[in-house]
């Protein structure tokens, strides 16, 4: 088979009945353009099955199709990265196994191709739970925070990619990726354009609250020192609360001869330094777990299994 133009990466965790159907779609999509494409499935370790069994009957019966399984669970970001390290077209489309991103839309992606990165977000608004939109309202604030606001740009899973971005991308060794800051760490040359989303077919999202909390960590521990700058910043404002403070009592003592009663006081102030400190040992011991997985280069992702 000839080298493909479009690689479409799609990371799979417990999906089934919906992988015929994206493949036969995207096939028909890229059928109707005209061009060479090739899907490279990677299927996150799923505890169903049947997902592993149904991938590699689809690369049985569909030349482009590829898959890999990885060793163990590492995540939707590591999920995208291996398959990222597998493409072989000149631009890589990411996109989520559930139906939910259409393939119909690529070709309005591909109509921005030009620029380094084209991200497709959605004109009409998600069905979610207060929960899911308050974290993902919290996560894109601090990445506004992190990494500057991209003007009328709005993360989503469904990219395009020029491959030579994806390389750079694939520079960056971190065991805790996270796609936005290595795409941003590779270019700003980003665009938006609108698409369509549509509703879950079947079954439910595998992106839990765990899931979220942990891709939170990724974005806030691995990307940024803003904690660490945070704690200095709360540290220092405490310690020149507690001199200033220290300084008042003993002038009281001094002028006016008032002693300072109370042992409430002293331990509510303990407490609260204390558990500051405890805290802040906390965070210093996260950022220091993952420069040691850092040191030890651990990779964001291991092949357990291929079908090709």
């Amino acid at each position: 088979m000839d080298d493909p133009v479009y690689s479409v990466v799609i990371p799979v965790f417990n999906s089934t009945v919906t992988l015929p159907r994206l493949v036969d779609r995207l096939e028909a999509v890229f059928t109707e353009m005209g061009v060479g494409h090739e899907v490279i499935f990677v299927d996150d370790c799923s505890p169903n099955i049947e997902t592993w069994a149904i991938l590699k009957e689809l690369t049985a019966t569909h030349q482009q199709v590829h898959c890999v399984r990885l060793a163990r669970n590492f995540g939707k970001a590591g999920a995208v990265l291996c398959g990222m390290s597998h493409i072989s077209g000149q631009f890589v489309i990411t996109i989520d196994d559930d139906l939910q991103h259409a393939p119909e839309d690529i070709p309005i992606l591909v109509a921005e191709c030009q620029h380094d990165v084209v991200i497709g977000a959605f004109q009409n608004k998600k069905k979610h739970s207060v929960l899911q939109i308050f974290t993902s309202w919290v996560k894109r604030r601090f990445e506004v925070l992190i990494f500057g606001d991209l003007k009328g740009v709005k993360m989503s899973p469904y990219k395009l990619f020029k491959a030579a971005v994806v390389e750079n991308m694939l520079k960056v060794a971190t065991p805790h990726p996270f796609i936005p800051a290595l795409m941003l760490y590779a270019t700003r040359d980003v665009v938006q354009v609108e698409i369509t989303h549509h509703p879950r077919q079947h079954g439910q999202s595998g992106f839990n609250i765990r899931r979220r909390i942990r891709q939170f960590s990724n974005l806030l521990f691995g990307n940024s020192w803003l904690v660490l700058k945070a704690m200095a910043y709360l540290g220092f404002s405490i310690a020149l609360l507690s001199f200033v403070y220290g300084g008042w009592l003993i002038l009281s003592n001094l002028i006016y001869g008032r002693a300072v009663p109370g042992w409430t006081s002293l331990m509510v102030a303990t407490l609260i330094l204390g558990g500051f400190i405890l805290f802040s040992l906390g965070i210093i011991g996260e950022y220091l777990i993952r420069i040691i997985e850092g040191v030890e280069k651990r990779p964001p992702f291991l092949v357990g299994e291929t079908a090709w």
